[in-house]
């Protein structure tokens, strides 16, 4: 028997989708490109809003005759085993491949965030505090974990990671987001973008482009970036992740920018992304995103309409269901309100990534080939590792901490005996367990309360929960000022809880009016402090608070983003002095809760000055970060000089563990432009090392500046590097320059096309 091309695996791609294509009808390739949701719910109750309307029905059975793009979330709708799990995906495959005539499995596609969100899984760190880390390499191995379980399961696609540019810290889903930095978002997402695709998944770059830029900091409102905003700070995250990550796969924003909504935008999704960058892989609609083009957005009057905008922008999959990719496109394509070039195109993409995934083979298989441990002890030290690393010491003034052994600790707080209150929005257990209460957490995950008195175990730790995360009720106040009147010390414990479009303080949908503590827990905050007993301040929140308002009444504040489910023995260990904290700030903390949402890359105009009352200067800045032990920069390698506008330049210096024991700093390299064709911001970060030393121990640090990394957009729309003056800033925060190398551009203006340098390579070298 002859093999048809098309699954012959020792033919080209491109000729075995070509050949496969040419036997597809028009019902089989249209089929490739929606996905069902089953098992979702339909009753009003579902896992985001509007899903019961926006859920087209359908009937299983003649729906897999023409072939199924994709399948949705298999793993993340509802609570179950693993393994039972993935023989149930594995039955609906063989379902799916033997229904149809060609036998093409569908992509099975799941959320990994901050982890596979199924039942039973590592729930890891937010990836705000993956930004807190700066550490892309450990990032890189957490997605080579996370995909590795995906795969084990039986899944194809991941929908991570978020690489939105945090504008506005109101916004819900600031813990989504890796940081308020376009290179640090870059450099951190490509790498989990590495880690992801090294284990063979599908990684989908969100949300294309402008989703965190929205007005008033609203979930989904409109985007008012300007042109230049949008190319220097919104755009370049994903173009690293796709230049350097490897990414196959991107999806739409919800979002419009300047009236025109990113799942319509041909000029987003085909000129820049395909055109200019060269993406070949697929683009994937955000969940009801092309219905929303007719519901939300009115920019078309139809389903069809809607199918037929977001099919000629770019879109090539509907996800999670077929409400617009299915029967109304179908009958516009035969009525001939739209080109079957255009199904045709869109196929052929999902095709060429299916073939790469293996899916189009003859000897595919669906069932998993190994035994499937979603948590397994690797993946928990990871979690660990990663927790660690993100905790932030912001202030610790007078040595409060590390805890004294044996001291009488009072643990007051709402987040301090809630095992949730270490995970955000898209992990299992906020994301769908609050849906069924009787189902167990499915993994362990100690609360700071029990991990504290582990850490101390000759401490004597009493604790009052003092208030509700949310709820006004004061009523626990006395209790929580009693228990801290009798201890040395009162280790307060704040922050947020996760959740969905309103069901929490933080997470998408869960958007703020002010960055002042939810609840009364900022009163309570007032009373302990009341007491006179030093009050060490530890927060597991979504994003950053305003803290102005206790700046120096704290014997030390720690800031946690979310740090999974080793986060409680993480931030223990760091309050018991086990572990030396390392994290710095992805985000600015606030001094003031109102009217200043505000991140650090400002021009001129957005800095303190005399023309206005409001000082929008951060509390904490961007960066920020303490440590136990003590650093040294030393020898700094750094002059005035010219280099021409394609120039490159050294910049080194030694750092020096000076104190007395184990510790990592974070060097950090920002441009400073003092004169340019547009505003510029006052400093933006271009390069950083995470050193890790023992005391004693000395290394050295090489930051390899191109002037590439000094481009911008210019004021008719071309990315160039201007000649003129330039100030390398090495700098413990974007606040804190230590050393300053001058430069000077010779040469004409430059324009750069998108295979400019992205990244400030670095070295390490040992000191004798």
């Amino acid at each position: 028997m002859t093999t048809a091309p098309w699954r012959d695996p020792a033919q080209p791609a491109a000729a075995r989708v070509d050949d496969l294509l040419s036997r597809m009808t028009l019902e089989e390739k249209t089929a490739q490109l929606y996905g069902v949701w089953v098992g979702a719910a339909t009753d009003g109750d579902g896992v985001a809003p509007l899903q019961s309307e926006m859920t087209a029905a359908y009937d299983w059975d003649e729906l897999i005759t023409h072939g199924l793009g994709q399948l949705t979330r298999s793993f993340g709708t509802a609570p179950v085993d693993p393994a039972l799990g993935a023989q149930a995906l594995a039955r609906a495959q063989r379902r799916i491949t033997e229904a149809g005539r060609f036998g093409i499995p569908a992509v099975a596609h799941e959320e990994c965030l901050a982890g596979f969100t199924a039942w039973g899984a590592t729930a890891y760190p937010v990836p705000l505090a993956w930004g807190a880390g700066f550490d892309p390499e450990l990032v890189e191995e957490l997605g080579r974990h996370i995909g590795r379980d995906l795969r084990s399961a039986g899944v194809h696609q991941g929908l991570a990671p978020v690489l939105d540019v945090v504008r506005d810290p109101r916004w819900g889903r600031v813990e989504e987001t890796i940081g308020e930095d376009p290179y640090l978002v870059g450099t951190v997402g490509a790498a989990y973008v590495r880690g992801l695709e090294s284990a063979g998944v599908v990684a989908t770059l969100k949300h294309f482009a402008g989703y965190a830029s929205s007005a008033g900091a609203r979930n989904l409102a409109p985007v008012r970036a300007g042109v230049r905003e949008f190319a220097d700070v919104t755009l370049p995250p994903f173009e690293m992740a796709l230049r350097e990550g490897g990414a196959r796969s991107v999806m739409a924003a919800y979002t419009d920018t300047d009236g025109v909504p990113a799942s319509a935008d041909p000029h987003l999704l085909t000129e820049l992304l395909r055109e200019s960058w060269g993406f070949t892989g697929t683009v994937v609609a955000d969940y009801f995103g092309i219905g929303f083009l007719e519901t939300l957005h009115r920019v078309a009057g139809s389903p069809a309409e809607a199918a037929h905008a977001a099919l000629a922008a770019g879109i090539d999959v509907e996800l999670p269901t077929l409400k617009c990719y299915g029967k109304p496109l179908l009958e516009a394509v035969r009525a001939g309100e739209v080109p079957q070039s255009l199904i045709d195109r869109a196929a052929r993409r999902v095709l060429l990534q299916k073939c790469e995934l293996g899916l189009l083979d003859e000897d595919w298989t669906p069932e998993p080939t190994g035994p499937i441990d979603l948590d397994s002890t690797a993946n928990r030290a990871l979690a660990r590792r990663l927790a660690e690393q993100s905790v932030v010491l912001l202030d610790n003034p007078d040595g409060a901490l590390p805890l004294a052994p044996d001291a009488r600790i009072a643990v007051v707080g709402p987040r301090a005996a809630d095992a949730l209150a270490m995970l955000g929005c898209y992990s299992f257990p906020s994301h769908v367990l609050t849906r069924h209460p009787d189902v167990p957490m499915g993994i362990d995950i100690p609360t700071l309360l029990d991990a504290l008195r582990d850490e101390l175990p000759d401490a004597k730790v009493s604790f009052a929960e003092g208030c509700d995360t949310s709820d006004p009720d004061t009523s626990g106040f006395d209790e929580a000022v009693a228990r801290t009147a009798e201890a040395d010390v009162c280790v307060a414990v704040l922050g947020d809880r996760a959740g969905l479009f309103g069901r929490g303080t933080s997470g998408e949908g869960c958007d703020v009016t002010d960055l002042r503590l939810p609840g009364v827990q900022a009163e309570l905050l007032d009373a302990l402090t009341a007491t006179g007993v030093p009050v060490v301040l530890v927060l597991l929140t979504g994003r950053p608070y305003a803290l102005g308002r206790w700046d120096g009444r704290l014997a030390a504040v720690v800031q946690a983003f979310f740090p999974g489910e080793e986060g409680g023995p993480a931030v223990a260990g760091v309050l018991s002095g086990r572990v030396n904290p390392s994290g710095r700030l992805p985000v600015s903390v606030p001094r003031v809760p109102g009217g200043q949402p505000w991140t650090y890359l400002q021009p001129p105009l957005g800095l303190a000055g005399d023309v206005s009352n409001l000082d929008p200067t951060p509390l904490y800045p961007f960066g920020h970060g303490r440590s136990y032990t003590a650093f040294a920069w030393e020898d700094f390698a750094g002059t005035e000089t010219e280099i021409g506008t394609d120039g490159s330049y050294d910049v080194s210096l030694t750092v020096r563990n000076t104190g007395d024991r184990e510790g990592a700093d974070v060097v950090q390299l920002y441009l400073h432009d003092p004169v340019a064709t547009v505003t510029r911001p006052d400093v933006r970060l271009i390069g950083y090392q995470r050193v890790r030393l023992a005391p004693g121990e000395a290394r050295r640090v090489t930051f390899r500046f191109h002037t590439d990394l000094s481009a911008f957009t210019d004021r008719s729309g071309r990315r160039v590097v201007e000649p003129g003056a330039l100030e390398l800033r090495l700098a413990a925060s974007g606040a804190e320059v230590r050393h300053t190398a001058r430069l000077t551009l010779t040469g004409p203006v430059r324009e750069l096309g998108p295979d400019r340098r992205l990244r400030c390579e670095t070295e390490l070298s040992p000191v004798s």
